[in-house]
């Protein structure tokens, strides 16, 4: 599926841009130029309150850490900086409690 879209800017550049069933991409030819621009991604936890985000929620946790156990950062997770505070916070908090393990993305068996 290709669908084509012609627009002029505030400089009086026409560009097209197609959207050729790549995921996450569209693709943008000034005059004699094919760029490809990044969509812009919504946050994944939109639905979800800072006040969800805690120390005892260990699903949550476990989908923002690397199979290390470290923390995703949020340009790739696309987290708003303030729950991606959040999430950090948690995340060391569970540390601490030895709810998440510190080295391995594993999860203390209760």
């Amino acid at each position: 599926m290709v669908a084509r879209v012609t627009k002029k800017n505030n400089k009086n550049t026409t560009y097209t841009s197609e959207h050729d069933g790549e995921e996450g991409y569209v693709k943008v030819s000034l005059v004699n130029q094919s760029v490809f621009i990044r969509k812009k991604k919504s946050c994944p936890l939109r639905d979800i309150s800072i006040a969800e985000i805690n120390y005892k929620n260990l699903r949550l946790l476990n989908k923002f850490l690397s199979e290390r156990g470290k923390i995703i950062p949020s340009r790739i997770t696309n987290v708003t900086v303030k729950k991606q505070k959040a999430l950090a916070n948690a995340i060391k908090r569970a540390r601490h409690l030895a709810l998440i393990s510190p080295i391995n993305k594993e999860v203390a068996q209760n």
